[in-house]
């Protein structure tokens, strides 16, 4: 392989309908760097390509036969985790983006976006990071709360690991951002500075390595570090 192509950024298209692909293939490779290396119509054609092909991205369709784009993201996730998988769809249902995102999705795009977003969502989570539109985060968040209601997050077998990072207070700060409160929010909260908020942010990024609120949210949920009401408030009466 030639040297330039190596740094090209190498996407799956997932689409069942073609010319929607054709129109996703031709709107990526108007980027420079960025090169479709191969489309399927059905999850589990996917699900071999990603395994079998050298791919940098996977966008991932929600609504395809023979096998829903949830079932392939964690199938894919599976056999290929090092592959970012961006979930495309035409439909903003909190459930689903809530779903994408914890089966192994690194973003999650609306097809009425695709023209002024792709572009952004493929090279962020080649960077490492989410991305979610803000719309979509504060659907995400919402479903999040929901299910933390309901009892739905089940904890991580490494959440003690990762919680002997976090002090008691990192936790809580952790814990009020996923409520969608601002950093002056938590200050008046927690009867501390924003600037001292502003620090335990950043420790909490460090220790759980991410770059903003909405990975440091979504690893938490993954990790199962997000504390119920009442363990919340035993972790307040220990600082």
């Amino acid at each position: 392989m030639r040297e330039m192509d190596r740094r090209l950024i190498r996407i799956l298209v997932v689409d069942d309908n073609t010319n929607h692909s054709a129109g996703i293939r031709q709107l990526i490779e108007m980027e420079p760097g960025m090169k479709v290396v191969g489309i399927a119509t059905s999850g589990p054609e996917a699900i071999e390509k990603a395994t079998k092909i050298d791919v940098d991205v996977v966008l991932m369709d929600m609504n395809m036969p023979d096998m829903d784009g949830i079932t392939a993201i964690e199938k894919i996730h599976e056999e290929k985790p090092k592959a970012k998988i961006l979930a495309l769809t035409g439909y903003d249902d909190p459930d689903l983006v809530f779903r994408a995102m914890q089966s192994g999705g690194k973003g999650y795009i609306l097809k009425t976006m695709v023209t002024s977003q792709l572009h952004q969502a493929i090279n962020e989570v080649v960077q490492g990071k989410i991305f979610l539109p803000t719309t979509l985060a504060t659907k995400f968040f919402d479903e999040f709360h929901v299910r933390k209601t309901k009892g739905a997050t089940k904890p991580d077998p490494v959440r003690q690991a990762l919680l002997s990072y976090l002090t008691n207070r990192e936790k809580e700060v952790l814990a009020l951002l996923t409520e969608g409160i601002t950093y002056k929010g938590v200050a008046e909260r927690l009867v501390i500075s924003e600037t001292t908020v502003k620090t335990h942010v950043n420790n909490i990024f460090q220790k759980l390595q991410v770059n903003d609120r909405t990975q440091a949210v979504l690893y938490a949920i993954k990790h199962g570090l997000i504390q119920t009401a009442d363990s919340n408030e035993s972790m307040k009466a220990a600082v």
